[in-house]
């Protein structure tokens, strides 16, 4: 039976990160995976990736058909193209460590789903914080988000039992808003709670600037309405869960811009992370 992960990495404007990131698929302890880099710049990245010394059969190059697009959309046209069992999500700036692959497919012999703990870093790599760290374990919706508390590019699944497509609607949070999609027929996902994925923060994400909290607030609020809409065909319980994180999460929002003039550098995660232990108490 295949075990070939479709990796599907959305490119705009990554020339300074692109190389790094393939470098991490092509390092995978498990060998059996296709990379399917999606230029959204119209930018011959198998030309700049041979430059560089990176040429590997196993890579597939597309466009998104435009520029500027936007991940949702370029993310869909691999999502369209790949015949792969099983896929994943690497941003063009992420990494994946060398076993993240071969723990996942693994764990996908028993579960549709497969989330891991993240190494959140600088655009330098270097080290900011873990999330979901702690015991792998077995996990409803509505458990996930007080265990992965942001983030949820770390996805690998299995596409003959859980599928979906990225809502281009949408600004911020459309990692979560497809693992709700997810979660529509697979009602269990298994978390790893080694850290397998390196997650780059951003700075712009750091500064709470004006325009990435709008949005974030604007994607929560919506993904929100949709659980309580029945949107996601959830149980009770897990909608319940889950808007109880957003609620949380939102407040922890409208609260970060003081909290962050207060400790310049704080980030979001440190600053929700207590709000979350206090909402649980």
């Amino acid at each position: 039976m295949s075990q070939t992960v479709a990796i599907i990495t959305p490119a705009w404007n990554a020339q300074a990160t692109i190389a790094e990131t393939v470098r991490s698929v092509i390092a995978q302890t498990h060998a059996d995976w296709e990379l399917w880099l999606v230029a959204d710049d119209n930018a011959d990245y198998e030309q700049f990736l041979a430059q560089a010394g990176i040429s590997d059969s196993r890579i597939r190059y597309l466009s998104s058909g435009g520029t500027g697009r936007g991940a949702s959309n370029t993310r869909n046209v691999a999502l369209d193209a790949i015949t792969a069992p099983y896929a994943g999500i690497l941003d063009a700036d992420d990494r994946l460590k060398p076993q993240k692959l071969e723990k996942a497919v693994a764990a996908l012999q028993t579960h549709a789903i497969v989330t891991t703990a993240l190494d959140v870093m600088t655009d330098r790599f270097g080290h900011l914080r873990f999330v979901g760290t702690g015991p792998d374990r077995e996990m409803s919706p509505g458990q996930h988000k007080w265990v992965s508390l942001s983030m949820d590019s770390m996805l690998v699944w299995d596409r003959r039992r859980a599928d979906g497509r990225y809502d281009a609607t949408m600004s911020n949070m459309t990692d979560l808003e497809f693992l709700l999609q997810l979660y529509r027929t697979a009602p269990r996902s298994f978390h790893l709670g080694t850290p397998l994925h390196d997650y780059i923060k951003r700075e712009s994400s750091m500064s709470n600037g004006k325009d990435v909290a709008a949005g974030m607030i604007a994607s929560k609020t919506t993904i929100r309405q949709r659980l309580l809409d029945g949107y996601y065909g959830l149980p009770n319980e897990d909608v319940d869960g889950l808007v109880g994180f957003l609620d949380i999460s939102l407040a922890a929002e409208a609260r970060y811009g003081a909290a962050l003039a207060a400790r310049p550098g704080l980030l979001f995660e440190d600053h929700l992370q207590p709000m979350l232990a206090a909402g649980r108490s």
